[in-house]
C-alpha cells in the first residue's frame, strides 16, 4: 500500500485582484473552490483524470513536473520532478500507469500510478505533445507537434515501434471508442488524420472548413462527433464523423485550447488562452452553446470529474501563485 503524503490542504482564496475572480454571469457554473499547487507561477498544461483512483494528474511545464491532486480530499498528494518541459499527461487506468510528454528532453515518460514513481524514458520525437491510448492494440500515440509525425508505442513494453509521417504541425490526438481508431488534428494542413491502430495505417485526411490552427480535439463516440478547437481564429468546428462533414462553428474564448466532455449531462468544455470557458450541451441531435465566461487567467486547461461533474481549471497565477480553480454546475 502506498502511503500518500499531503503537500497542499484546501484553501478557498478571497482574492484582492477582481481580474482573478471566475465570472459567474454567462456560465452555468459555481466556484467551489481554489486548491493551492506547489510550485512557481509558470505555465500549467494537459490535466488527466482517473475517475477510479479519483486523482488528478497536471503538467506543470514551468517547473518540470506532474502535480497529483486527489479531488476527494482536495489536495495535493506529491509532485513528480524530473519530466523536462512536460506537456501532455494521460492517465491509461487499465494498465494503472500515467505516460506524460517531456519536450525538453523529447521523451515520453511512463509513471506507475500506485507507487507514483517514473518507471521508463522512451523518444518521443522532436516536441512531443498530446497523447490518445488504443486499448485494443495497447499501443500509445504520441502528437510531434514540429516534426509532422505521430509517434506509435507499444505500451507492453514501453517501446517506440513506429513514427507515422503526417506533415506540417499537429496538433492533438484522440482515440475514438466507435471506430477504434486514432484521429490526429494536421494544424497546418487542416485536416484531421485518422489511424488505424491495427496496422498504423492512415485511412482517410478529412478536410476541415473553416479551420485556422485546429489544435483542440474531443470526441464524442457515442455521437459519432468529432469538437475541433481552433487556436487561430477561436472557433469551435463540429464534424460528423459518419459522413465526414464539419455541421457547424461555433464562436469560442480567443486560443481555445483543450476540451473536456462531461458525459451524463452531455456537456463540453473548451478552455482557452484569454482566460474564458465554452460550455456546449451536446444532445441527440443537437448541439448548441450553453454558457460562456472567464474563469481565471490562462484558463486554457479543463478536466472534468463525472461522478460530481466537477470542472477543474489549473491557473498559473493567482495573487502570484498557481491553484486549482474547482467549480461545479449551479
Amino acid at each position: 500500500m502506498v502511503v500518500l503524503v499531503a503537500v497542499a490542504t484546501l484553501v478557498v482564496h478571497r482574492h484582492s485582484n477582481a481580474a482573478d475572480k471566475p465570472t459567474a454571469a454567462g456560465l452555468p457554473l459555481t466556484h467551489v473552490a481554489d486548491i493551492p499547487l506547489p510550485g512557481r507561477a509558470s505555465r500549467l498544461d494537459y490535466e488527466s483524470f482517473d475517475p477510479n483512483r479519483h486523482l488528478l494528474f497536471i503538467a506543470h511545464l514551468g517547473d518540470s513536473e506532474v502535480i497529483v491532486v486527489d479531488t476527494q480530499a482536495s489536495r495535493v498528494v506529491t509532485r513528480i520532478g524530473n519530466i523536462a518541459e512536460v506537456h501532455g499527461v494521460l492517465v491509461v487506468p487499465e494498465l494503472s500507469r500515467v505516460y506524460a510528454s517531456a519536450t525538453g528532453s523529447n521523451e515520453v515518460v511512463a509513471i506507475d500510478e500506485a507507487s507514483l514513481k517514473i518507471t521508463a524514458r522512451m523518444p518521443g520525437g522532436v516536441y512531443p505533445d498530446g497523447m490518445a491510448y488504443a486499448p485494443d492494440t495497447r499501443k500509445l500515440y504520441v502528437s510531434d507537434e514540429t516534426a509532422g509525425t505521430e509517434t506509435v508505442i507499444d505500451t507492453r513494453n514501453n517501446r517506440l515501434i513506429n513514427r507515422i509521417e503526417l506533415g506540417g504541425t499537429i496538433g492533438n490526438t484522440q482515440y475514438d471508442a466507435a471506430s477504434r481508431h486514432i484521429f490526429v488534428n494536421a494544424q497546418s494542413r487542416r485536416k484531421l488524420v485518422e489511424i488505424d491502430p491495427t496496422n498504423d495505417a492512415i485511412v482517410s485526411q478529412i478536410d476541415l472548413p473553416g479551420a485556422k490552427g485546429n489544435h483542440g480535439l474531443y470526441i464524442v463516440a457515442q455521437r459519432h462527433l468529432a469538437f475541433i478547437a481552433c487556436e487561430d481564429n477561436a472557433r469551435l468546428l463540429e464534424l460528423n464523423l459518419l459522413t465526414r462533414q464539419v455541421v457547424q462553428s461555433f464562436d469560442v474564448g480567443d486560443g481555445p485550447d483543450v476540451l473536456a466532455f462531461d458525459p451524463d449531462p452531455g456537456m463540453l468544455y473548451v478552455a482557452g488562452e484569454a482566460g474564458i470557458v465554452s460550455m456546449f450541451a451536446v444532445r441527440d441531435s443537437t448541439v448548441s452553446k450553453a454558457g460562456e465566461g472567464s474563469i481565471g487567467p490562462n484558463a486554457h486547461v479543463v478536466g472534468v470529474d463525472p461522478s460530481t461533474h466537477r470542472a477543474y481549471f489549473p491557473l498559473k497565477n493567482v495573487d502570484g501563485r498557481p491553484v486549482l480553480r474547482v467549480m461545479a454546475p449551479r
